[in-house]
């Protein structure tokens, strides 16, 4: 095998047995990326000097017996609407194609002092508006097991590039499904944490109450590393909880199966959902159910209105925070204009993508004088009832277990016509982000077409322990799946 191909657990013990240095983990991502981004087109800037003398700092740190974190000298990639300082952040948006921060999102600071190597930014659809990650300014991101069909979005490039062995772990961000979704796309573990239990600072926000950094990973175990590094309080970020947050890897193998009570939502194996997905998830249930864990049926009656709630609360946070780009202080400024009002609205109509304008103009309607209360009043009642739901289910439930997509990926080009059955694809993610709960996917089987099936994991907040553990065992009994040929 080569170093791409291991786990980010498997490369930090060979890394401290001496078996490779950091500087040659880090050159076989490169090479990788040289060799597959061509078809994958995951990356929307390689930084490779920066992330070798990373590297070459870790194995120096090592060879002088210091004791350095777990993932130290493991790469990573970062999606691009996290800032990185001295490194262009577009959010795959021209109206920030030349927008380069002078500071580093706190997780990126976090990343650094754990001396992990950054690879580059990733692809996403425009200021993670999309599902597909066909919504990019820049490229088309492609789902390596099928490279005419999409690897998900909004962190598509994320997904396709873990997938591809060009990163071991990356770095993304997660409004509705941005992590999960495209993570079973691309048969990745895809965690989207706790609202509040990482840093938001110097995330390009899209929907502030909603949004939350994640991480994609390999296996359960790679993505308790990353989580680890990530999370905790930030004082830059008021929404950030201070809490005691443990080490996820350390005692991720002790799970009690025959503890464990589930719930199945009657919901979301309904009407919508491919058969397939249906029964690659039932058989994943069967199989936890037969190493002693308790199913039951829970109904989550809200589900229905889920979706429309969810698109009016992101579409007008969404309005609200993209006001700030208008071509004075920074990113893209229309070359002709003719006063103050004009450059705004040139700025803005060249600078923006379709579906970005869309959101914009949806998050503008609903909170417009005599609208409110028709549309984004109703939303956020409907959020909390959705809320109080979920609350109920986990009183006769440790985690819930659904799909993550009604589907597999889909072609490209194949639903970007049709606005609205791109948005059916976040169905079975959106209820966690509108309840602010951790949730997992973790693949549990290919179709017939060989394409990645992925089954979500929802707990209670601040269950990340419960659900990686979970994750951990289910992977235990479930062994290797086929990966991504290129």
């Amino acid at each position: 095998m080569e170093l791409y191909e291991y786990t980010a657990a498997e490369l930090s013990a060979m890394f401290r047995a001496g078996e490779c240095s950091a500087e040659e983990i880090t050159r076989s991502a490169l090479d990788r990326i040289n060799t597959a981004e061509d078809k994958i087109q995951a990356f929307l800037t390689v930084t490779e000097e920066n992330a070798l003398e990373t590297a070459k700092s870790a194995d120096k740190k090592f060879s002088a017996g210091e004791t350095l974190p777990p993932l130290a000298g493991i790469p990573i990639g970062i999606k691009d609407n996290i800032c990185t300082n001295g490194i262009l952040t577009t959010c795959a948006s021209k109206i920030l194609g030349n927008f380069i921060p002078p500071y580093d999102a706190t997780v990126i600071k976090k990343i650094k002092t754990h001396y992990m190597p950054i690879l580059g930014k990733m692809n996403l659809d425009e200021f993670a508006m999309g599902s597909s990650c066909e919504n990019s300014y820049f490229k088309k991101t492609r789902n390596p097991y099928d490279t005419e069909r999409v690897p998900g979005g909004s962190s598509g490039g994320c997904a396709a590039a873990v997938s591809a062995g060009e990163v071991p772990l990356a770095l993304g961000s997660d409004t509705g499904g941005s992590i999960r979704q495209p993570a079973s796309y691309c048969g990745n573990v895809g965690l989207k944490p706790t609202y509040g239990s990482v840093s938001r600072y110097g995330l390009v926000a899209f929907a502030s109450s909603l949004d939350q950094i994640g991480v994609f990973a390999k296996t359960a175990e790679d993505a308790a590393l990353l989580y680890s590094v990530i999370c905790g309080k930030d004082e830059k970020d008021a929404t950030s909880v201070r809490r005691e947050y443990p080490d996820f890897a350390a005692d991720i193998s002790n799970f009690d199966c025959k503890k464990l009570r589930a719930g199945v939502p009657k919901e979301y194996f309904g009407p919508g959902i491919d058969g397939e997905v249906r029964d690659s998830v039932y058989k994943a249930i069967e199989l936890l159910k037969e190493n002693g864990a308790e199913i039951r049926e829970i109904s989550l009656p809200s589900t229905d209105y889920a979706l429309s709630a969810y698109y009016i609360i992101a579409c007008a946070e969404a309005s609200s925070n993209l006001a700030r780009f208008d071509g004075v202080k920074y990113g893209y400024r229309s070359e002709k204009f003719e006063n103050l009002i004009d450059m705004y609205e040139r700025s803005r109509s060249e600078g923006f993508g379709d579906e970005v304008k869309r959101r914009i103009m949806l998050g503008a309607f609903v909170l417009s004088s005599g609208y409110i209360d028709a549309y984004y009043n109703k939303a956020k009642a409907t959020q909390a009832l959705i809320s109080r739901e979920f609350a109920s289910a986990f009183e006769q439930a440790d985690l819930i277990i659904t799909p993550t997509s009604p589907t597999t990926a889909f072609k490209l080009g194949e639903k970007t016509a049709d606005p609205l059955q791109m948005y059916a694809s976040d169905i079975c993610t959106v209820t966690v982000n509108i309840a602010g709960l951790p949730g997992l996917n973790v693949p549990c089987g290919l179709d017939g077409k060989g394409l990645p099936i992925g089954m979500q994991f929802v707990g209670p907040h601040f269950s990340e322990e419960i659900l990686l553990k979970a994750a951990h065992f289910y992977e235990s009994l479930r062994g290797e799946l086929p990966r991504a040929l290129l």
